[in-house]
Order: C-alpha cells, then structure tokens, then sequence
C-alpha cells in the first residue's frame, strides 16, 4: 500500500522531459537522407543541395519548456540558405516561436530572424547580428516558454523577451502544445539582402550540425500535460523570469546588436504600433 501510494505521488509530480539523445528523441521527417543522426545519436547533421533540403522534428510535443540546442551554422558563403530551429503547433491557427539564421556571403555576419506567432498570426519580428561566428563552433540556442513570458537566449544571454499582455489585448501562445523544428533549406528568393543574392550551389553541400538537445519541458500527451500545478518548484522555468543582470544583457544586445524591430517600425504600421510595443 505505503510503495503504490509512493508511486502515485511520484508520478503527479512533474515530469521533466531531458533528451539527451537524438535517435531516442527525434525523427528526421524529410531530406531523403539529407538528415543524418551519426555518433550513436550524439550529433545531428542537415544538408542542403540543389534538389532538396532536409528537417526534423521532436518526437514529443510540449506544452511550455525551456528547450536548448547546440547548433553549429553552415559555413563558409552560405547566402540564399536559412537554418530553422522553433517550435511550432498544429493546424491552421498555429502557434510558433522562431529561430531563422539567415545565410550570407563569406565574411558577412548571419543574421538570427526571431518571431511569434499566436493563432497564425505573426508579425512580430526582431532581428540581430550575433556577438560570434556562429559556423566555427558549436552555440546554444535556447527557447524559454512558460505562462508569463518567452525568452530567447544565445550562450545563456538573453536577447529577446516577449511578455504575456493578454490583459491588454495580446494574444500569447498558451494553450497549443508544439514540438521542436529545425530544418535546412534553400530561400534564396528573400533570405540575403531581400533575395538579391542567391545561392551560390558550387558551394554545396551545405550543412548544419547539431548536439545536446535538452527539452525541460512538460510533455503533451492523449490531451494531459506530464506537469503538475501542485508542485511548481519541481519545475523553475516555469515562473522564470530575467533578474537584474540578465536585463541588463538583453539591454547590451538590443542596443548593439539589434538590426530590426518591428516595434520600431513606423512605415509598416502607418496606422499604429501593435499595442504590445506600447504596452510597457
């Protein structure tokens, strides 16, 4: 009686989700062999060539979670390609959180495309240069998504914070669990400089890499979620927030590293900034 009551009371607490290991944790959905899991599921590679790109997906949903991935970009002359990692649910009114790195001519810095969507409804994009070189070692790219906030962050550092203003008319993703995307693919009618240059396909093949996958999350399974209300401390993220020094980092990247922001944007809302530009 006393270890079927343990059992129980171990099971309502929450779950956390830890992926440690691409073959136990992804599929590679499409690329017809373009994505390959190599070093016993220690390393994910996407590859890109004239016929076709290549992607992957989570095999669990999640509904919030702090997930983080080490990507290593493609190098060299990447102009034309765009490597995805988001998160993103089902159907016609989805959600999605948006990591875009969007190639460029050899010497030029990538530039890292965020964006939300709510109900298929995007609009909000923020856009940087990184601090690095995003193709010689291996970064980790990280998604906070919990009730109150997301929080987009690179190394650890924060570079972009999008807050819960439902109460003041905002729509925020909460409601639709989303699995984890990366792809790699050709978008050279957009991606460098507005689609003026293209891709380059003497270059390919082109690849990104991935390692170390973690998703702290609450899995979303037959319509529960693995998290338990009763037991939040079981699950930090979950009320996280930035403290002091972590503002201060958001501040140091969108003052020298932010190259778009739509909140800024006057031309494009001639008839007024979407409210949460001006909500705080």
């Amino acid at each position: 009686m006393k270890s079927s009551l343990l059992v129980s009371v171990v099971i309502s607490l929450v779950i956390v989700a830890s992926a440690a290991n691409f073959n136990q944790d992804i599929d590679v959905t499409w690329g017809d062999g373009r994505g390959k899991i190599l070093e016993n599921g220690n390393l994910l590679t996407l590859t890109l060539d004239k016929f076709s790109g290549s992607g992957f997906q989570s095999k669990n949903q999640y509904l919030f979670g702090k997930i983080d991935m080490n990507i290593k970009l493609v190098p060299g002359n990447s102009a034309g390609t765009v490597t995805t990692y988001y998160l993103r649910s089902e159907g016609s009114t989805w959600d999605e959180i948006d990591f875009e790195f969007l190639g460029n001519l050899s010497g030029d810095p990538y530039i890292v495309h965020t964006n939300v969507y709510t109900q298929g409804k995007g609009d909000k994009e923020q856009q940087f240069y990184l601090w690095f070189d995003p193709t010689k070692d291996f970064h980790t790219y990280s998604l906070l998504w919990n009730p109150q906030r997301i929080i987009f962050s690179v190394d650890g550092t924060p570079i972009r914070e999008f807050k819960n203003l439902e109460s003041k008319g905002v729509a925020f993703p909460k409601s639709q669990p989303m699995r984890v995307y990366s792809s790699l693919w050709n978008a050279d009618d957009w991606a460098t400089r507005g689609g003026l240059v293209k891709t380059d396909w003497s270059q390919a093949p082109f690849t990104a890499s991935y390692r170390t996958f973690k998703a702290d999350a609450c899995v979303w399974s037959s319509g529960k979620s693995s998290c338990s209300s009763t037991s939040p401390s079981q699950n930090s993220w979950l009320s996280q927030e930035l403290d002091i020094t972590s503002q201060q980092r958001l501040k140091w990247v969108q003052k020298n590293y932010m190259i778009y922001n739509y909140c800024t944007d006057t031309k494009r809302f001639a008839m007024g900034l979407p409210k949460e530009c001006t909500a705080s």
